[in-house]
């Protein structure tokens, strides 16, 4: 009789079957958990943008509120607070990756609004997807009453920061508050 040495044809397909079928489970899992966290982020960085508004009118109540997003952070072009300190257009209040307009797979606006006496009396903070179903499914929004709010997932919730902008200023606050929007 022949001694058998290593494994038959037949046992490495089972192996590899069985390695396969327990990928087809997992991978799913594990998209979705990045989703879920990506979701869980951008909530958190609408609550710091809320947070940073709220400071920037304090500091600045000649402005109001913060114009645009990127007044909130360091500035155009920097990473860091300029030596000179913080100012209207460089609030210094959130980091220059979030005041850019995207983080976690998700896109960024903050726009002041409804101007009075040349200061901004409300302000629109949106979150969007960059990618509906890999970075994110639902939109996020809040606005000075720091109700945060969802879009259910929608295969239009999608566009990152260029959207984001587009529903910051395409009705403000006014946007969050009707249906389909949701309060969280």
């Amino acid at each position: 009789m022949r001694r058998q040495r290593g494994f038959s044809l037949i046992e490495l397909l089972i192996v590899v079957a069985i390695i396969l079928i327990i990928a087809a489970i997992a991978i799913p899992n594990l998209l979705r958990a990045k989703m879920a966290a990506n979701e869980s982020s951008a909530v958190s960085s609408l609550r710091s943008i809320y947070t940073a508004e709220v400071s920037f009118q304090t500091s600045f109540p000649q402005s109001g509120y913060a114009a645009n997003l990127l007044s909130l952070g360091p500035g155009a072009g920097n990473t860091t607070c300029p030596a000179a300190g913080p100012s209207i257009a460089n609030g210094c209040l959130v980091d220059a990756v979030l005041a850019n307009g995207s983080k976690s797979g998700y896109g960024f606006e903050s726009l002041g609004q409804i101007p009075v006496n040349g200061a901004n009396s409300a302000f629109t903070a949106v979150a969007v997807p960059i990618s509906y179903n890999a970075t994110g499914a639902r939109d996020f929004c809040t606005f000075e009453d720091n109700v945060m709010r969802q879009n259910p997932p929608n295969i239009a919730n999608t566009g990152g920061a260029a959207a984001a902008a587009a529903l910051a200023a395409g009705g403000g606050w006014v946007v969050c508050t009707v249906a389909p929007w949701t309060s969280m």
